[in-house]
């Protein structure tokens, strides 16, 4: 009798990437390098190419070529990456490829850990972008994006103390002015005392530190609650 892993709902899928992502993120702040948790940064791209194709896990744990199989029958190959430059498929299995997926997770202390994806091709488009050296297929990772400059999007809220203005950017970003100034990337700094005096904790419910991002938010809610009750 051949053995079968379990269907996972959508819902199940979600689940379950969530508490890959609060596990990795436990582990960096152990100490532990992102580099060194590729067990877990595996999981976490196959658990996100799952949920945005509608699909599920391949049955066995090293399947043959692709990881995720989509709502639409497509064999999916996916790589997962922290500060690699490249990646790889095996040559003799990538006919068996239908689609690849290629994210990045990235760590930083504003936004904390996100997922980003940097390719996602049907396998015959992917497989002329890839260089072969006989028995592997490489993806060179191309450089980030060009950020566009925060101070373009809408300001959704704002809170002053002493002789700073905090202010929260529609896309969750904070920054710091002084005498409308933007201070330098010193926000946790600036932030962490604020947070003790008005009392905010800098630990999110489950013991983390909380990212600028949280932590800017919670400390703006507390600075105008304070101010509306004065």
């Amino acid at each position: 009798m051949e053995e079968t892993s379990p269907t996972l709902t959508q819902v199940q899928i979600i689940q379950s990437l969530a508490e890959a992502l609060n596990w990795f993120e436990k582990e960096l702040s152990w100490g532990v390098a992102p580099a060194e948790l590729n067990h877990l940064t595996g999981r976490i791209g196959e658990l996100y190419a799952a949920m945005i194709t509608r699909g599920q896990m391949a049955l066995e744990t090293k399947q043959r070529g692709y990881d995720v199989v989509s709502a639409l029958n497509e064999r999916i190959s996916v790589k997962t990456i922290t500060s690699s430059t490249h990646v790889s498929f095996n040559s003799r299995t990538f006919e068996l490829v239908d689609r690849v997926m290629i994210f990045r997770i990235n760590v930083d202390e504003e936004r904390g850990v996100s997922v980003e994806e940097l390719f996602d091709e049907a396998a015959d488009v992917a497989r002329a972008k890839l260089r072969d050296d006989g028995s592997k297929l490489y993806y060179s990772v191309g450089q980030a994006r060009e950020q566009r400059p925060v101070e373009q999007l809408r300001i959704t809220a704002r809170a002053r103390y002493s002789d700073f203005e905090i202010v929260r950017y529609e896309s969750a970003a904070i920054r710091i002015l002084r005498d409308g100034v933007v201070l330098p990337k010193v926000v946790m700094e600036v932030l962490r005392p604020i947070a003790a005096e008005v009392g905010v904790d800098v630990l999110n419910s489950k013991g983390d530190v909380k990212n600028t991002q949280t932590l800017g938010a919670d400390v703006i809610r507390a600075l105008n609650a304070r101010t509306k009750a004065a």
